[in-house]
């Protein structure tokens, strides 16, 4: 059964670990079947990690339920003494990262912005051919999360945010970023950028999941 795999904590209907020590834990929870796992990750929160995990959690004390997410990255880099940020977009959400760069702006922070396009290398350099391009015999350029990254890196911001940049690319990006990354925006068309809906609602979306 997959709820025997461990760890399994979203088939768990316990969760011990939000109750505190005496909670009886199932067999399968990971602090049972790894314990030395879980206290060798507890020490790695130490120097700037700790400090990032600090930030999160007063945001979260602050701001719960009432503030954005756009403002929650704004208190959670003052919290951090950030004064360079890094947006990293999708070519379909340009409204938006400019949007977002005027208000992080408004706040007094410097700014750096890529575009997913940036670089114009057409999609062949990469090993498609051109019956898979969504536009066949045109130019199509790549999205570049690597270059989106290493442009960030080198103009040397201290927190990046993801504004829609594609599955996969957005894991290319967090590869290759040296700052810290947070999302603002998960790009999914379909749900007008609410990946959550497919949950919620998924009768609606049965067909297409």
């Amino acid at each position: 059964m997959v709820g025997l795999r461990s760890p399994s904590c979203a088939y768990c209907r316990v969760k011990s670990c939000s109750k505190g020590e005496g909670s009886p834990l199932p067999n399968n929870c990971p602090m049972v079947t790894y314990p030395e796992v879980v206290r060798s990750a507890f020490e790695k929160y130490a120097g700037f990690v700790k400090e990032i995990h600090k930030a999160a959690s007063l945001v979260e004390v602050e701001g719960y339920c009432m503030w954005p997410r756009l403002r929650e990255v704004v208190e959670f880099a003052r919290k951090l003494n950030i004064k360079k940020i890094g947006i990293a977009f999708c070519v379909g959400l340009s409204f938006e990262a400019e949007q977002v760069a005027k208000y992080l702006e408004s706040k007094n922070f410097e700014v750096y912005s890529v575009c997913c396009k940036c670089g114009a290398v057409d999609k062949t350099q990469v090993g498609l051919s051109e019956d898979q391009k969504l536009r066949p015999g045109n130019f199509e350029p790549m999205c570049n999360p690597i270059v989106q990254a290493e442009l960030l890196n080198h103009v040397g911001t201290e927190l990046n945010v993801v504004v829609g940049l594609c599955v996969g690319h957005d894991t290319l990006f967090i590869e290759y970023s040296k700052a810290p990354v947070t999302y603002l925006i998960a790009k999914d068309r379909v749900t007008g950028h609410n990946p959550a809906a497919a949950i919620y609602v998924s009768g609606y979306f049965r067909s297409r999941l």
